[in-house]
């Protein structure tokens, strides 16, 4: 996310989320806010959302599921359209779950291992990290062999790089030392 972006994207994502909430209807925005901002970063969609023959009208339509849509979520994306902001709902949306995460009391937590994990460890690993949080955790894991061994826990503020190569590297610099 570039600064111009975020700075573009913050009040928007504020205004989204107090409506959502309001409203009572968290949830229902993210998945709105999703599938509008995977449609605008396609690269297709981007130019289209750029395009000043287009209508607001045709681009709020481009950008709602088909059914039964939320009528304030329509309005919001005809505010972004007026305004031009179309382009940065990925960053609207990506603030707004950041927002959401911390009403809910829930914290992300991005584990990279050296091996996969299993089940086991992964529950384990996510039951000590509640603890430590004192919150409830939505944790994603991926495998990065050149970590060697261990782990590194990122939770956003905090990081925990338990990984061997981290280890060996610090070793190294102390032995250079």
């Amino acid at each position: 996310m570039s600064t111009n972006a975020l700075t573009l994207a913050r009040p928007y994502a504020r205004a989204a989320f107090a409506i959502a909430r309001g409203h009572g209807r968290l949830r229902p925005w993210s998945s709105l806010l999703g599938f509008a901002a995977a449609i605008a970063a396609d690269p297709q969609a981007k130019q289209l959302l750029g395009h000043p023959g287009m209508s607001n009208e045709a681009l709020v339509g481009l950008l709602l599921p088909a059914g039964e849509v939320d009528p304030n979520f329509q309005q919001f994306l005809s505010v972004l359209a007026d305004n031009r902001r179309l382009t940065v709902l990925p960053d609207i949306a990506a603030l707004f779950e950041q927002l959401r995460r911390e009403a809910e009391g829930v914290v992300k937590v991005a584990v990279t291992s050296a091996t996969t994990m299993t089940d086991e460890e992964l529950e384990r690993l996510a039951v000590a990290l509640r603890k430590r949080f004192s919150r409830e955790v939505a944790m994603s894991h991926r495998v990065d062999p050149d970590l060697i061994g261990g782990a590194i826990i990122d939770a956003g503020d905090v990081v925990i790089d338990g990984s061997l190569r981290s280890k060996l590297s610090r070793l190294h610099t102390a032995i250079a030392q």
